[in-house]
């Protein structure tokens, strides 16, 4: 049974700087995550995030009901046709999406999780601005190759058209329930993204605390 209203569920060690709340709707502990994190639920509690061109990934062991959800955007924009994430030269965005990936799915590997069980669904890469460069088509195109590289299939997904989102997972049961915001917010939602992207080179990847895009 989830944790009691009141009664806050011990932390997952290296988890401590995720806020965590009650929420009554879901008659749950519900853990946010911000951009350039993770999160690995323990007990029955539920993960939940808003994505803009970022891309959450969803990956739990079906067996074990142990999962995680992580929140990641391309730190480059390598859109002139010079270069591709795919590149050498252009090793940052994909160590940096390669790094969000991985750090989710070893910490379940550690917690007993078996690649054979695992399930993932993919969220986000929404285009915000029809004037910008397209950063959740790159960020779709990423998570999809990388995942098939790691032999893993995508069981379920809703990315990319231009709508931002609101996720709620809660890998206990491997439900996810999408909320497609407002469009009208679009615009403050871009305008975020990109002061999250100039941060990169100011502060390390996983340094987000002070910086909340939704």
């Amino acid at each position: 049974m989830p944790t009691p209203a009141g009664i806050e569920p011990a932390h997952n060690p290296g988890f401590e700087a995720i806020q965590r709340n009650w929420d009554p709707s879901l008659e749950r502990w519900c853990a946010k995550i911000l951009p350039g994190e993770y999160y690995v639920a323990v007990e029955e509690e539920s993960i939940t995030t808003v994505l803009g061109s970022c891309i959450s990934a969803c990956i739990r062991d079906k067996e074990l009901g142990i999962g995680g959800m992580n929140h990641f955007m391309l730190p480059e924009d390598t859109s002139d046709g010079r270069s591709s994430w795919l590149d050498k030269a252009t090793g940052l965005s994909t160590r940096y999406g390669s790094f969000a990936m991985e750090s989710l799915i070893n910490d379940l590997l550690k917690r007993g999780a078996k690649r054979g069980r695992l399930e993932v669904k993919l969220f986000g890469g929404g285009r915000m601005l029809a004037s910008m460069t397209d950063v959740g088509a790159r960020n779709i195109t990423f998570a999809r190759h990388w995942l098939a590289m790691e032999g893993l299939r995508i069981s379920a997904e809703d990315v990319g058209s231009t709508v931002p989102r609101r996720v709620i997972y809660t890998p206990f049961s491997g439900k996810v329930m999408v909320k497609h915001l407002r469009s009208m917010e679009s615009r403050v939602i871009a305008t975020r993204e990109q002061d999250y992207l100039t941060s990169f080179g100011k502060k390390a990847a996983t340094d987000t605390n002070e910086i909340e895009l939704f």
